[in-house]
This record gives structure tokens, C-alpha cells and sequence, in this order.
């Protein structure tokens, strides 16, 4: 069973240059930066008094709020390389207003595969990666998105399927061969096992994820 199911696993595939800034000088700038942006504050839009999630496309970025809408922790991330959309088979990372349906992986060591949203006995590996380069890995945590918007991620539009959660719209981990910061992603959005694990902890079932184009 585990030989067929690692079978189908695997065989299953989807610039101008600039003088840099003193050291010293750009590490002071960037402490600066992170501290003012932890002190601002955000409240859900939607849902006054809740915490939010934003993934942030243009930034390529997501932001963990509390609700009060504090920033408690930002990722990088990756996305669609075909950009934003929410039609079935597009390829592209749905807009609007989410919430996480579902979270599969509890307790799985980092790196772990999952297949077919079922967590499986085996790690992802650099050298797995050379052998299947154009494997789409999902791993160590799923985070499955459901649309809440009917006619923009739930449901169907003019008659084509828009619904994020039966698109597979997942936030997930992703092989340390995925640049985090550039979009790369088949629709979903990606980060590192690492962070994903973190990320998991922090967000129950229910809460609130806003996929904003130009965030």
C-alpha cells in the first residue's frame, strides 16, 4: 500500500544593479522599519473584534492580526505565478475574504509529505527534489481555505467554478528550494515548513484570511 501510494506521489505532477548600503546603516533602517510597523494597528474589516489573517500578493507577504488589530508576526510567502484569479484549473491565487475550512498535519515533523491531503511516512529531501524538480510538494501543514464571497471564491460565477475550497486553495509548507518573496505557486500559497508549523499554532479553524492583490 505505501509502495503504490508513494508511486502515484511521485508520478502524479502538476535588474539594474546598485552600490549596497553600509552594513551598519541598513541594519539600523530595517529596525526601524520592522518596529514601526509592529505598532500599527489594523482591525478586521469585516469582522470588528476578531483576529484576521492578510496575504498580502503584491508584498508578497502574510500578516497575523489580533483583535485589536495588532500585527503579532509577518511571513514571507509565495504565490500563483499566474498571478490573481479564482476560476477552476487557472492556476492563480483567489482575492477576497476566506476562512480556514480545515488544518491537516498536526503534529508532523517538518518537512513531512502530504498526499492527497493525508499525512504520509515520508520527508521531503533536496536530493527528492533533483529527482522529481517539477513536483508541487505539499508539506508539513495544510491550512485549507473555503471562499466567503459567493460569486467571487464560493460558489460559481456565470456558470464556471470559482469556489476556493474546491480549487484546493490551501496555505502550505513548501521545499526549501522554493524562493519565499516571489510568486512560484500552482494557486496556492506557500511558506516554509517552518513557518507554517508556527503559523498553524497561531489560527484556529474559523478565522478570518483576507488574499488582498494589492497588499
Amino acid at each position: 500500500m505505501r509502495a503504490a501510494m508513494m508511486a502515484a506521489l511521485l508520478w502524479t505532477l502538476p535588474a539594474a544593479s546598485m552600490a549596497a548600503p553600509d552594513a551598519q546603516a541598513w541594519a539600523q533602517w530595517q529596525q526601524q522599519q520592522q518596529q514601526q510597523t509592529l505598532h500599527e494597528a489594523y482591525p478586521n474589516p469585516r469582522t470588528p473584534g476578531q483576529p484576521w489573517v492578510k496575504v498580502g500578493v503584491r508584498s508578497q507577504t502574510l500578516s497575523v492580526f489580533s483583535a485589536e488589530g495588532t500585527l503579532e508576526k509577518r511571513y514571507d510567502i509565495s504565490t500563483a505565478k499566474r498571478g490573481v484569479g479564482e476560476t477552476q484549473n487557472s492556476y492563480q491565487t483567489p482575492r477576497g475574504w476566506h476562512r480556514i475550512c480545515e488544518k491537516i498535519g498536526d503534529g508532523a515533523a517538518s518537512d513531512t509529505i502530504i498526499f492527497r491531503r493525508e499525512v504520509t511516512p515520508w520527508k521531503y529531501t533536496p536530493e527528492l527534489h533533483a529527482e522529481y524538480p517539477n513536483k508541487d510538494w505539499i508539506l508539513t501543514r495544510i491550512l485549507w481555505l473555503c471562499g466567503q464571497e459567493p460569486g467571487l471564491n464560493q460558489g460559481s460565477r456565470d456558470g464556471v467554478l470559482v469556489d476556493s475550497y474546491a480549487r484546493y486553495i490551501y496555505i502550505h509548507g513548501a521545499g526549501r528550494h522554493v524562493p519565499m518573496g516571489t510568486p512560484t505557486s500552482l494557486g496556492c500559497v506557500r511558506m516554509t515548513s517552518e513557518a507554517v508549523i508556527e503559523l498553524f499554532e497561531r489560527t484556529p479553524v474559523g478565522m478570518e484570511v483576507l488574499i488582498d492583490e494589492n497588499g
